[in-house]
């Protein structure tokens, strides 16, 4: 690692890692969810075949590449192989920085609101930092432009760091020292400005939504192979067979209406709900 910058980012990582590392892998996989309302991201994904056809194949080995650079560091030895492996996957047709920015805004943004709504504790500000960080590091060591260099849509503090890409799903586990590693560079761009950073990239993701949301026979496909796949196989057996209607609860308007997916009964929203903050409270109690 980085001698200097050692500790940027190990904030993220144990929040991640070991404070709520499964609020962390349902947001995370919720911010995956969430790119196949954008046509041509739902396009390129599902013309892989992978994701239709096993995703929770291709969900783990994705999620064990992100955890794998937040725990060990972007300059370790596996985050050097992880970041060469993602510049060779993301170099083709139709990748181009636009859309990476915005898979990577999802991967920010929803496992953090996730854990805001679900988890046992809000996030703090530190953590906001060190995740605004760990983002801006993996853009840098990607090569990845800053997003005010596209179209000047980004206003405010984002503007002044790239966020990078990677695609793919982030489901699945990975180990490694939570002490987390940085680019020097991007550990001076964002001090003093994490949470303002993520507000902005959070505005720049909702106006990139609504510009671009719209329903696909990908985006559906990609829905259905996750929700029936990946995420019926976390649920007890009994309940596997209502896997979308559950996860479907944990969907806002906008990204349903993408999805063309219908809003659950109002007696499932409350079941997922009631069984969230049951959890939530119960983890607050052991804290």
């Amino acid at each position: 690692m980085t001698a200097g910058t050692r500790g940027a980012y190990r904030a993220y990582a144990r929040l991640v890692l070991e404070t709520m590392p499964e609020e962390s892998r349902v947001g995370l996989t919720l911010g995956f969810v969430r790119t196949f309302g954008i046509p041509d991201i739902a396009r390129v994904l599902a013309a892989t075949g992978r994701m239709t056809n096993e995703p929770r194949g291709r969900a783990k080995a994705t999620g064990v590449a992100m955890f794998t650079l937040i725990g060990k560091g972007l300059d370790s030895e596996d985050g050097r192989r992880v970041v060469d492996g993602l510049r060779r996957v993301h170099d083709r047709p139709g990748i181009t920085p636009e859309l990476m920015h915005y898979v990577l805004a999802c991967f920010t943004v929803c496992p953090l609101r996730f854990i805001d709504a679900h988890g046992h504790r809000a996030v703090t500000e530190a953590e906001r930092d060190a995740a605004y960080l760990f983002h801006l590091s993996l853009a840098d060591a990607l090569g990845m432009p800053e997003l005010s260099s596209l179209d000047g849509e980004l206003a405010g503090e984002a503007a002044g760091g790239a966020i990078g890409g990677v695609a793919g799903g982030v489901v699945g586990g990975a180990t490694g020292d939570a002490a987390g590693g940085a680019t020097g560079d991007a550990a001076g761009g964002v001090a003093g400005a994490g949470a303002d950073g993520l507000a902005g990239v959070e505005r720049w993701m909702r106006d990139y939504e609504t510009r671009h949301f719209a329903p696909t026979d990908a985006g559906r496909a990609l829905w259905a192979a996750t929700s029936k796949g990946l995420l019926a196989a976390r649920l007890p057996a009994p309940l596997a067979p209502l896997a979308s209607v559950f996860a479907a609860s944990l969907l806002d308007r906008p990204l349903r209406e993408a999805l063309t997916v219908r809003r659950p009964p109002a007696p499932v929203r409350a079941l997922v709900t009631y069984a969230l903050r049951a959890r939530a409270r119960a983890r607050r109690r052991a804290a």
